[in-house]
């Protein structure tokens, strides 16, 4: 394991925040899309399920996709923001069958709060490890969904097998188009 459970899953979360802006339809283009992924992804804790709540996390998510784009320097300066903006105070709890894990909010806190703050904690450990290049783009030539290279041998080129499997196929056809 590279990192701790809940360090890896808030990462995934966090791809997975990032991608449902990068396609060509809107992820999060509805109330019911955000308890969707809110429920995907296990969110705990208050939520008010308004208009206002969307757009809240809506916003966060442009903010967290600089995370792929920023040099060290420029990521350590958004994680410190997003902390900084949440108060963020870390502590240990354990909850809805998971061993102790951190948390740097109240569960009372806006979503797009404990989500800024989720993704900047596990943010930390990223930076921390000297990691930011497992933060990367699908290789596939017709996708840009973002992902985080959890593997121990940093090989993962895919967002998903989807795109894996289409980018294979692809080249075996172009190969074998050429023994023709």
């Amino acid at each position: 394991m590279l990192f701790a459970h809940d360090t890896e899953m808030s990462l995934s979360a966090l791809a997975a925040l990032v991608n449902t802006g990068r396609g060509r339809v809107e992820g999060l283009a509805s109330l019911a899309d955000l308890d969707a992924y809110a429920s995907t992804w296990r969110w705990t804790g208050s939520r008010v399920r308004d208009d206002a709540e969307l757009a809240a996390v809506r916003a966060l998510r442009g903010r967290l996709e600089q995370l792929w784009t920023l040099d060290e320097d420029g990521t350590v300066l958004l994680v410190n923001d997003l902390l900084s903006k949440a108060n963020a105070l870390p502590q240990l709890v354990r909850h809805d069958g998971w061993d102790y894990h951190m948390h740097a909010t109240s569960p009372e806190a806006p979503l797009a709060e404990r989500m800024a703050v989720e993704a900047a904690m596990a943010m930390v450990d990223v930076i921390r490890s000297k990691e930011l290049d497992r933060l990367r783009v699908c290789a596939a030539d017709d996708c840009t969904d973002v992902m985080v290279d959890l593997s121990k041998n940093r090989s993962r080129r895919f967002c998903d097998t989807t795109c894996a499997n289409r980018t294979n196929v692809a080249a075996f056809r172009a190969r074998r188009a050429g023994r023709g």
